[in-house]
């Protein structure tokens, strides 16, 4: 039986955001979302499971180990693993990024699926997406996304499907790094307080679904302006229900390169930003225009680095052993 296997999996950005979980068992999202995977930026994972159940669990991310009280997400999801997986023994991890961690980049998209696709390949189970989708979506709602390559929709029901490949809207993404370390609030703690208080709450579950449908539509006929309004509407109105409630993710910096973007489309050069949990902006450019694009966005000053990425490929196994 295959013991060990390293799977590589990459960040997604949402163009239609999904941002709050429904009340069900499951971890499933209370809107529907649309993603685009990102080549340019990886996750490589190695798991290694013990024949010895009486072995601890170890952990390693980024070259640091952490412990229970630091990695008990990942911890708990080992646990979860284990129990759907039939497996006894104890789980050996390594895990790195080539991006910030836990700063409002997808790393915890990348990292539960990379980490649940080398889990089950190293624990000799079937490895279908539909079912590592699944799995993967328990540790991270948007995990299931980065299962997939290409434009990936994920429903109400938590099912990630394929939507249209890499290649379906020449696109880039110029991911705008505006400050460095973990964000300050985590992703669900901060949906929970933007449905708990905040008074567009409503407003933003109503509106979300109309926003993805616009947006998908956009997609399928190739309309590159049209997803960028749409994905920066979405964006908008994400951060302005958590706005209300008092969760800011933003920085000076993320303001100040959202006015850049808008300059950019008042001087003709098509442009949009959209914004995850954290403080980072990804702006959406077309391959003509990506290098101004770029020159404008580094310009800024406090933005620290440009990581250029593509729509890219789904999770895979680099090896096993």
């Amino acid at each position: 039986m295959i013991r060990e296997a390293v799977a590589i999996a990459h960040p997604n950005v949402a163009l239609s955001k999904y941002w709050g979980k429904r009340d069900v068992p499951g971890n499933v999202p209370a809107v529907p979302s649309l993603s685009v995977t990102l080549g340019g930026l990886r996750t490589r994972t190695r798991v290694r499971w013990s024949d010895d159940p009486r072995e601890p669990d170890r952990l390693m991310l980024n070259g640091r180990a952490l412990d229970r009280t630091d990695g008990g997400r990942i911890y708990a999801f080992l646990d979860f693993l284990r129990r759907k997986l039939d497996v006894r023994g104890a789980a050996d991890v390594e895990t790195d990024n080539d991006f910030p961690t836990a700063s409002g980049l997808a790393s915890s998209a990348s990292g539960f699926a990379a980490l649940t696709l080398a889990a089950m390949h190293a624990a000799g189970a079937g490895t279908s997406w539909p079912r590592v989708a699944d799995l993967a979506r328990q540790g991270s709602v948007s995990a299931a996304r980065s299962v997939l390559g290409g434009f990936v929709e994920l429903d109400v029901a938590g099912a990630a499907r394929p939507f249209a490949a890499a290649d379906r809207l020449p696109l880039v993404v110029l991911v705008c790094v505006t400050a460095e370390g973990p964000k300050s609030i985590g992703s669900t703690d901060g949906m929970r307080i933007t449905m708990d208080r905040s008074p567009y709450g409503r407003a933003w579950l109503e509106t979300a679904p109309r926003i993805h449908a616009a947006l998908c539509d956009g997609l399928v006929a190739g309309d590159f302006a049209r997803v960028g309004e749409l994905a920066e509407a979405s964006a908008m109105a994400m951060h302005a229900s958590a706005i209300a409630a008092g969760v800011t993710y933003w920085n000076g910096v993320t303001v100040e390169a959202l006015a850049a973007v808008r300059a950019l489309r008042t001087g003709g050069t098509p442009a949009y930003a959209t914004i995850d949990a954290g403080p980072h902006v990804k702006v959406l450019a077309q391959p003509q225009d990506a290098a101004r694009v770029r020159g404008v966005m580094e310009a800024i000053p406090g933005v620290r680095r440009i990581i250029e990425a593509h729509p890219g490929e789904g999770a895979r196994v680099e090896g096993a052993t």
